[in-house]
């Protein structure tokens, strides 16, 4: 396998909303032509991976997962020429491309939904899932409980019920039927051959798990390999990178034999380093090597702090939960669903530059793949006073100019408003007074990017927790291959602490402080002595400043030693 296969194996990520993104035309809503242009803000970041949310027209009723037309681009975004010419411009700086695949379900707008429902007979009308008299309401389905009493809605036009987990206005798919797949594996196609690097399937578990008799498989996961195989006809390197917010025992499954996913969300990392950072206990994080199944060849998470949506809390117990909304989101208005939190990182995190900064360290030296969600990097705000899921999805804030710089447009023209009161106001936090501060979040962020590409130790590497003398808020692990070993130590404590760590594979060794540029040796007999402010981390190469010798090599070693397991990760 060559190691441009498996390029996602140590990418860092960045998640953009191409509306809230900069808007090149003032017209209040962003667009491709305004993204691009901001291209080189993101090479200078350090980002090689961006992903896509949906640019697809729609009903304009669920930020665009409402798709009415999955081979088009919205209009407001720009033309087929502008995303043309930003793919082009995105590969020039190294950066690739992924977009949302939405094909759980689709508007109701959607020429396949119209003509279902102009007749029983209509050959779209089984590309849904249609009851006459449904008996179960299936409320443990349903996406947004609090909003629905049943998956089913019934439509007037032919007299039956069609079934929805998220919107009733978002009909689902039948991707057991024959012509649905072959619609998919051609979206698939489409957009592979203008360029994108893959993709991230949206609810990629509902594709496959039964939605009633209508959508049966007898080998659900053949579906899946299918889909693979058709992506990687257009180049090895596709991705097919899966939301499956699944329990544990469940996740292993959508890797398959490396044959299926080849990345998912590390939902249950997320959700295990809050409850770390609630507790100050390192105890969370550590039982991930636990919960987490081995990697196939050729597989990888992607590790993420925030995104888009809510934080789930899908799979902590309710007492754990409390404690995430005690520490993270103690008002009402700050949870969602009651099993969720609203808000962005630096909003969890008060604006703690010594949290937030903590956080970002623990994230980036996981096994696997960071991700960034837009604006983190800044440390944006939430703004509550928005809908459902909308506090985190503001407009970006490039500067402290009207509309915080992202659009000459007057302020009720905005696609989003931006956040103008408090301490996340875009006056205070915004990338152009970042960038003129070297001591700044956005250079710090910058720095870590950049360490963190130049060790695939950690993102490749064997790791293992090692013991230290820190006591139960201090995390030490060391991530290794055949050339290279990083150690990185962590201090969840709101207090200042000494380290003594013992590793024979220490013993004698020069080590370098990589985030602050400076030696850190070990004693002769393998002990490492660290000292860390509360809040503290350090991240140290063993026996070199420098990355082993050639990254690209590196990476197809650790790759031919797969598949990777978490317990000894």
């Amino acid at each position: 396998m060559e190691a441009n296969d498996v390029w996602y194996d140590n990418a860092v990520a960045y998640q953009v909303d191409v509306a809230t993104f900069y808007d090149s035309n003032d017209d209040g809503i962003g667009d491709f032509p305004g993204l691009t242009s901001r291209l080189d803000y993101l090479r200078q970041l350090g980002i090689n991976c961006l992903w896509l949310m949906p640019f697809h027209p729609s009903s304009e009723q669920d930020d665009g997962y409402d798709v009415i037309d999955h081979y088009g681009i919205d209009p407001r975004f720009g033309s087929f020429g502008d995303f043309a010419e930003f793919l082009d411009e995105a590969k020039v700086r190294g950066i690739r491309v992924l977009m949302d695949l939405v094909v759980n379900h689709t508007s109701d707008q959607h020429p396949w939904f119209q003509a279902a429902r102009q007749s029983k007979d209509s050959p779209f009308r089984d590309y849904y899932i249609w009851e006459r008299e449904p008996k179960d309401h299936q409320r443990d389905k349903l996406v947004f409980p609090d909003r629905y009493d049943s998956v089913w809605k019934y439509d007037e036009a032919t007299g039956e019920y069609y079934f929805h987990r998220f919107h009733d206005f978002e009909p689902d798919l039948n991707h057991g039927h024959p012509a649905v797949r072959d619609e998919v594996r051609r979206i698939l196609g489409f957009w592979l051959a203008l360029g994108v690097s893959g993709f991230r399937v949206d609810a990629a578990p509902f594709l496959i798990w039964p939605k009633g008799p209508a959508q049966h498989f007898d080998d659900p996961h053949e579906y899946l390999r299918k889909l693979r195989r058709h992506a990687v006809r257009y180049g090895s390197g596709a991705v097919l990178l899966g939301e499956a917010n699944v329990a544990p025992d469940k996740l292993g499954e959508f890797f398959g034999n490396g044959d299926e996913l080849n990345q998912l969300f590390n939902f249950l990392g997320a959700e295990r380093i809050f409850l770390a950072l609630a507790r100050q206990d390192v105890g969370p994080i550590c039982q991930l090597s636990d919960l987490l199944p081995d990697l196939p060849p050729g597989t990888q998470w992607l590790n993420f702090l925030r995104h888009h949506d809510e934080f789930s809390l899908e799979w902590l117990s309710e007492e754990e939960r409390q404690e995430i909304f005690q520490a993270f989101a103690p008002d009402p208005s700050m949870q969602i669903y009651g099993r969720g939190l609203r808000r962005r990182l630096a909003g969890m995190l008060d604006g703690d530059q010594a949290r937030i900064r903590l956080a970002l360290s623990l994230l980036f030296s996981r096994s696997g793949s960071p991700m960034l969600f837009y604006g983190d990097e800044i440390g944006m705000g939430e703004d509550l006073s928005l809908p459902d899921r909308y506090p985190v999805r503001t407009c970006m804030q490039w500067s402290d100019e009207a509309s915080a710089g992202f659009s000459k447009a007057p302020r009720k023209c905005l696609t989003r408003p931006v956040l103008e009161k408090g301490p996340f106001a875009f006056d205070k936090v915004n990338v152009t007074v970042q960038w003129l501060d070297p001591n700044s979040q956005l250079h710090w962020v910058r720095r870590l990017i950049e360490v963190r590409r130049a060790c695939p130790e950690l993102g490749l590497g064997q790791h293992e927790v090692l013991e230290c003398d820190g006591g139960s808020g201090v995390l030490a692990e060391t991530f290794y291959l055949d050339s290279g070993r990083v150690v990185c130590v962590h201090n969840l404590k709101d207090q200042p602490c000494t380290v003594r760590i013992q590793d024979q594979a220490l013993a004698g060794k020069h080590c370098f402080d990589l985030l602050r540029r400076k030696p850190h040796d070990a004693s002769a007999d393998g002990e490492l002595v660290v000292d860390l402010e509360a809040y503290g981390y350090c991240w140290l190469r063993v026996g070199s400043i420098f990355a082993p010798t050639e990254v690209g090599a590196t990476i197809a070693s650790a790759i031919a030693e797969a598949p990777r397991s978490q317990k000894s990760r």
